[in-house]
Protein backbone atom coordinates (compact mmCIF):
# COMPACT_ATOMS: atom_id res chain seq x y z
CA UNK A 1 0.00 0.00 0.00
CA UNK A 2 2.84 2.56 0.78
CA UNK A 3 4.32 2.14 -2.56
CA UNK A 4 0.94 2.96 -4.34
CA UNK A 5 0.64 6.33 -2.24
CA UNK A 6 4.58 6.68 -3.60
CA UNK A 7 3.26 6.17 -7.29
CA UNK A 8 0.56 8.54 -6.54
CA UNK A 9 3.10 11.14 -5.06
CA UNK A 10 5.64 11.02 -7.60
CA UNK A 11 3.37 10.68 -10.78
CA UNK A 12 0.53 12.94 -10.39
CA UNK A 13 -0.59 13.29 -13.76
CA UNK A 14 -0.47 9.71 -14.49
CA UNK A 15 -2.62 8.99 -11.43
CA UNK A 16 -5.02 11.87 -12.19
CA UNK A 17 -5.21 10.07 -15.63
CA UNK A 18 -5.85 7.04 -14.14
CA UNK A 19 -8.98 8.28 -11.98
CA UNK A 20 -10.26 10.22 -15.01
CA UNK A 21 -10.33 6.97 -16.96
CA UNK A 22 -12.19 5.76 -14.27
CA UNK A 23 -14.96 8.31 -13.63
CA UNK A 24 -15.43 8.44 -17.69
CA UNK A 25 -15.73 4.62 -17.71
CA UNK A 26 -18.25 4.45 -14.72
CA UNK A 27 -19.82 7.15 -16.06
CA UNK A 28 -20.76 5.93 -19.64
CA UNK A 29 -22.02 2.20 -17.91
CA UNK A 30 -24.19 4.18 -15.47
CA UNK A 31 -25.66 6.12 -18.80
CA UNK A 32 -26.19 2.74 -20.82
CA UNK A 33 -27.78 1.25 -18.25
CA UNK A 34 -30.19 4.37 -17.71
CA UNK A 35 -31.26 3.76 -21.36
CA UNK A 36 -33.60 1.32 -20.24
CA UNK A 37 -32.71 -1.54 -21.99
CA UNK A 38 -30.00 -3.49 -23.29
CA UNK A 39 -28.13 -4.23 -26.64
CA UNK A 40 -28.46 -7.09 -28.50
CA UNK A 41 -25.98 -8.87 -31.28
CA UNK A 42 -27.86 -9.74 -34.67
CA UNK A 43 -27.61 -13.30 -33.93
CA UNK A 44 -29.01 -12.76 -30.05
CA UNK A 45 -31.74 -10.93 -32.02
CA UNK A 46 -32.91 -13.69 -33.99
CA UNK A 47 -32.98 -15.96 -31.53
CA UNK A 48 -35.44 -13.31 -29.41
CA UNK A 49 -37.46 -13.39 -32.35
CA UNK A 50 -37.98 -16.77 -32.56
CA UNK A 51 -39.14 -17.08 -29.12
CA UNK A 52 -41.78 -13.80 -30.04
CA UNK A 53 -39.65 -10.91 -29.96
CA UNK A 54 -40.84 -8.05 -32.20
CA UNK A 55 -38.51 -6.17 -34.01
CA UNK A 56 -39.10 -2.08 -34.71
CA UNK A 57 -37.17 -0.06 -37.72
CA UNK A 58 -36.70 3.37 -36.65
CA UNK A 59 -35.62 4.70 -39.62
CA UNK A 60 -38.21 6.99 -42.54
CA UNK A 61 -40.98 4.96 -44.32
CA UNK A 62 -38.79 5.23 -47.42
CA UNK A 63 -35.49 3.88 -45.79
CA UNK A 64 -37.87 0.99 -44.43
CA UNK A 65 -38.84 0.30 -48.64
CA UNK A 66 -35.31 0.65 -49.49
CA UNK A 67 -34.35 -2.84 -47.15
CA UNK A 68 -35.03 -3.60 -43.67
CA UNK A 69 -35.35 -7.13 -41.91
CA UNK A 70 -37.65 -9.98 -42.28
CA UNK A 71 -40.76 -9.26 -40.27
CA UNK A 72 -39.83 -5.87 -39.09
CA UNK A 73 -42.31 -3.09 -38.31
CA UNK A 74 -41.82 0.51 -39.03
CA UNK A 75 -42.45 2.88 -36.70
CA UNK A 76 -40.05 6.11 -37.29
CA UNK A 77 -38.01 7.44 -34.78
CA UNK A 78 -39.45 10.98 -34.99
CA UNK A 79 -43.13 9.59 -34.92
CA UNK A 80 -41.97 7.22 -31.30
CA UNK A 81 -40.32 10.62 -30.03
CA UNK A 82 -43.59 12.79 -30.26
CA UNK A 83 -45.88 10.10 -29.01
CA UNK A 84 -44.56 7.37 -27.15
CA UNK A 85 -47.62 5.08 -27.19
CA UNK A 86 -47.17 4.16 -31.35
CA UNK A 87 -45.79 0.96 -29.81
CA UNK A 88 -48.82 0.26 -27.48
CA UNK A 89 -50.32 -2.41 -29.40
CA UNK A 90 -47.25 -4.25 -29.09
CA UNK A 91 -47.52 -4.09 -25.08
CA UNK A 92 -46.57 -7.32 -23.27
CA UNK A 93 -44.13 -8.23 -26.14
CA UNK A 94 -40.13 -8.26 -26.27
CA UNK A 95 -39.14 -5.40 -28.63
CA UNK A 96 -35.74 -5.27 -30.56
CA UNK A 97 -35.34 -1.76 -31.77
CA UNK A 98 -33.24 -0.69 -34.56
CA UNK A 99 -31.86 2.13 -36.97
CA UNK A 100 -29.25 2.64 -39.41
CA UNK A 101 -26.10 2.43 -36.93
CA UNK A 102 -27.70 2.22 -33.46
CA UNK A 103 -27.60 6.36 -32.31
CA UNK A 104 -31.26 6.93 -33.27
CA UNK A 105 -32.24 3.83 -31.31
CA UNK A 106 -30.55 4.71 -27.82
CA UNK A 107 -32.92 8.05 -27.59
CA UNK A 108 -35.93 5.39 -28.48
CA UNK A 109 -35.13 3.77 -26.01
CA UNK A 110 -34.58 6.59 -23.22
CA UNK A 111 -38.56 7.68 -24.20
CA UNK A 112 -39.66 4.36 -23.88
CA UNK A 113 -38.19 3.71 -20.76
CA UNK A 114 -39.73 7.01 -19.84
CA UNK A 115 -42.90 5.99 -20.88
CA UNK A 116 -42.45 2.83 -18.61
CA UNK A 117 -41.82 0.37 -21.24
CA UNK A 118 -40.46 -3.71 -20.44
CA UNK A 119 -38.55 -5.49 -22.19
CA UNK A 120 -36.62 -3.50 -24.57
CA UNK A 121 -33.87 -3.83 -26.85
CA UNK A 122 -31.47 -2.62 -29.21
CA UNK A 123 -30.25 -4.28 -32.02
CA UNK A 124 -26.24 -3.75 -31.52
CA UNK A 125 -24.75 -2.09 -34.41
CA UNK A 126 -28.09 -1.76 -35.91
CA UNK A 127 -28.95 -2.49 -39.49
CA UNK A 128 -25.30 -1.94 -40.49
CA UNK A 129 -24.13 -5.26 -38.14
CA UNK A 130 -27.16 -6.78 -39.37
CA UNK A 131 -25.71 -6.71 -43.12
CA UNK A 132 -22.50 -7.18 -42.05
CA UNK A 133 -23.42 -10.49 -40.83
CA UNK A 134 -24.56 -11.65 -44.12
CA UNK A 135 -28.29 -11.62 -42.62
CA UNK A 136 -31.29 -11.31 -44.52
CA UNK A 137 -32.58 -8.35 -45.76
CA UNK A 138 -36.05 -7.39 -47.73
CA UNK A 139 -37.13 -4.90 -49.80
CA UNK A 140 -40.41 -3.12 -50.41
Amino acid sequence: MDRLLDYFTNHPLLAGAAALLTFLVLGYELRQRGTGGATVAPHEAIRMMNSGAVLVDLRSANQFKDGHIVGARNVPGDQLAADAKALERLAGKSLVLYCDNGATTQAALRTLARAGAKDVFSLRGGLAAWKQENLPVVKG
